[in-house]
């Protein structure tokens, strides 16, 4: 069954236009042009930020305490599989081993990719799930989406206009200041106006 299963890199995060409060995660297909997004929270969000700017919070966040936790113990995580997908909520595992055993445990898919993040281990996905909530992306449609939600952009016009005015090398050590206070929401609105920013450029 492993040859079967499809891997996917992370793409990114984005505010959900569906969900007040809520992220977006972007899962795609390494070698294929299917994205999945799943719906996540604010404080999974900042986890999978954080690492993905290879940011280093001052203190442990929770999944990095987790890694060290289970390094502490001789456990690694080998690789994330999401698994299931009911009534529109994906399910994952995280597979574990200890170099005698290999075990799994259940997860919610954000915190299995956080983890996956800090292990730097794979993630799949089965093949029917992606079938199922794989959406291809075309360039049309992206290039829709680039210039289509008047709306969407009219919500998120404080937070743009709140760091529109600043440089990028600005917007860089307001982003490290954000993580320095443990201010993850506003670390990850400094983040979304730099990664417009790049899409723009």
């Amino acid at each position: 069954m492993q040859n079967k299963l499809i891997r996917l890199k992370v793409i990114g995060i984005s505010y959900s236009q569906t969900q007040s409060g809520a992220y977006a995660l972007i899962l795609a297909e390494e070698n294929g042009e299917k994205r999945i997004p799943i719906i996540i929270g604010g404080f999974e969000a900042q986890a999978i930020v954080i690492k993905l700017e290879n940011l280093e919070p001052p203190r442990p966040l929770t999944h990095d305490l987790f890694r060290s936790f289970a390094l502490a113990c001789g456990v690694t995580v080998e690789q994330v599989l999401i698994n299931k997908l009911r009534e529109g909520i994906f399910y994952s595992e995280i597979v574990c081993t200890d170099g005698e055993r290999r075990f799994t445990i259940d997860s919610r898919t954000s915190d299995a990719v956080a983890l996956a993040l800090r292990f730097e281990c794979p993630i799949f996905i089965e093949p029917q799930i992606l079938n199922e909530a794989g959406i291809v992306m075309s360039a049309t449609t992206e290039e829709e989406q680039k210039k289509q939600p008047e709306p969407a952009r009219e919500k998120k016009q404080p937070v743009t206009n709140e760091y529109g005015e600043y440089s990028g090398d600005e917007l860089r050590d307001m982003l490290t200041d954000a993580i320095a206070r443990e201010d993850y929401e506003q670390a990850a609105a400094i983040r979304d106006e730099m990664a417009r920013r790049k899409g723009q450029g």
